[in-house]
């Protein structure tokens, strides 16, 4: 059995991994079209931050293609699929055989159609993120276009480098697609007091020498334009060979696309009617075409999604329906905009269907089980936004959460995999990552993981 894998980003990378995990023998070839090895996208932001280094957010060491018998050819983009003789054609010409393959060609920067556009640099690769804290050291002050989850992200983080930041939003409130407009708004403040301007309802009409030109005709100066308006799926290759393609290839409950030897995962594929731009469905998806692949049995039947943003100083959870109101489900709300605090509950029929915890709360794992199980929500419904309030423990200590409890959203891990993996000798956070991949995608649950450690080690008197 011949696989081919193109693209070797975090859903190519993740999917390759979890085939060679269930077969040691099916030749696989994956194909990107980065010279780089796999890296974590999510983490990017870190890396713009200056909190990480552009190697610590690698996903596949270099040495582990070669151990693994994989055959990585990077920087060899896939050009052409040809199915009738069932091979890839890359730009270098190369001609491989396949007898399944695996789309996993993710997304571009979408880069609106404005003049000088090619001024500024899209945030979306490690090479763009390099080229941002390149320019970052020489300038004067920045812009970034687009207030999504990104955007923000960039941002903050050139402001923490000390870099004066306007952001500019289109949209009326920031994260307009998880957030409702009180939330938005409490987020654009808290970012404010943090050096980023914020500049909602407002149009790029051009990027000029000076800085960005809005449509009102008023300049916003800047020596530095980082893009952040949000992707699109790369299906090109999928629609010129003939593949059923709406916003991204289309794939059933198995990943296969309406050519049954051809898969497609990440952010390229469309299940169900929707494309999922998360890291966490990405991996969910891949370990189900593994299966499927090797001969085994699964389904994917979509994902629920949980929105971490990753900006230091900056907590912020979402989760769900977050835009009904009172009128379609029972909503519990608590706003304190002076401390930059936000929290939202919206159940439905007895059950948590979605949620908003900006800033720092010890509510989010609670809400995010719930949330995540669809089980019934507590009387206690001010019991749930504020935990340390409840006349009893929450579940968030390690010492009331059940081992069912997921710790980890983007790799499915759960307190029990983390108990079973300490008590086979995994002693600290670096070890539980290496046996479970727990913290290694938006590292969100870091904390939890080293907390669930440290009391397995006090509990049984074991030193670190």
């Amino acid at each position: 059995m011949r696989l081919v894998v193109v693209g070797n980003g975090m859903a190519g990378s993740r999917l390759v991994s979890e085939v060679r995990t269930r077969d040691p023998h099916m030749k696989i070839t994956v194909f990107g079209a980065e010279t780089r090895h796999p890296y974590n996208r999510v983490l990017l932001s870190n890396v713009l931050a200056g909190s990480s280094r552009p190697e610590q957010v690698r996903l596949l060491d270099p040495a582990w293609y070669a151990s693994h018998h994989v055959e990585a050819a990077f920087g060899d983009a896939v050009a052409h699929l040809d199915r009738d003789t069932r091979h890839v054609v890359t730009e270098s010409g190369r001609r491989e055989p396949y007898d399944l393959l695996v789309l996993a060609t993710g997304s571009d920067a979408i880069v609106p159609p404005i003049p000088g556009v090619e001024r500024a640099v899209p945030f979306r690769t490690l090479d763009d993120c390099e080229r941002i804290i390149e320019a970052a050291t020489s300038a004067r002050k920045a812009v970034v276009i687009g207030g999504g989850l990104l955007g923000i992200e960039a941002a903050r983080g050139l402001a923490g480098r000390g870099l004066p930041v306007t952001l500019l939003h289109l949209a009326g409130h920031l994260m307009e697609r998880q957030l409702d407009v009180e939330a938005g708004e409490v987020l654009g403040e808290t970012l404010n007091g943090l050096g980023v301007e914020i500049r909602t309802g407002v149009s790029a009409s051009g990027v000029e020498e000076n800085g960005v030109r809005l449509d009102a005709g008023e300049l916003v100066e800047a020596d530095l334009v980082v893009l952040a308006c949000g992707v699109r799926p790369v299906t090109g290759l999928a629609a010129e060979a003939g593949l059923e393609v709406r916003r991204g290839v289309v794939v059933d409950d198995e990943l296969r696309t309406d050519d049954p030897s051809i898969f497609a995962i990440g952010e390229c594929a469309e299940h169900d009617g929707t494309v999922y731009g998360l890291v966490a469905p990405a991996w969910e998806q891949a370990a189900v075409a593994a299966d499927v692949i090797t001969g085994g049995k699964a389904l994917y039947r979509g994902s629920r999604l949980v929105t971490r943003l990753k900006a230091k100083s900056v907590e912020l959870a979402a989760m769900g329906e977050t835009q009904l109101g009172e009128e379609h489900a029972e909503v519990v709300r608590f706003s304190h905009r002076a401390r930059g605090t936000y929290r939202k509950l919206v159940i439905q029929d007895g059950r948590l269907v979605g949620a908003i915890l900006l800033g720092e709360s010890d509510a989010v794992g609670t809400l995010t089980q719930l949330f995540d199980r669809g089980g019934p929500v507590p009387g206690d419904r001010a019991g749930l936004l504020f935990p340390g309030l409840a006349s009893a423990p929450v579940a968030d200590s390690p010492t009331l959460m059940p081992d069912a409890a997921k710790v980890c959203q983007c790799n499915n891990v759960t307190k029990g995999q983390i108990r079973a993996c300490w008590e086979a000798g995994a002693r600290d956070v670096a070890a539980v990552a290496s046996a479970t991949r727990a913290t290694t995608g938006c590292g969100t649950c870091r904390d939890a993981v080293e907390g669930i450690v440290g009391w397995l080690c006090e509990q049984e008197g074991v030193s670190v």
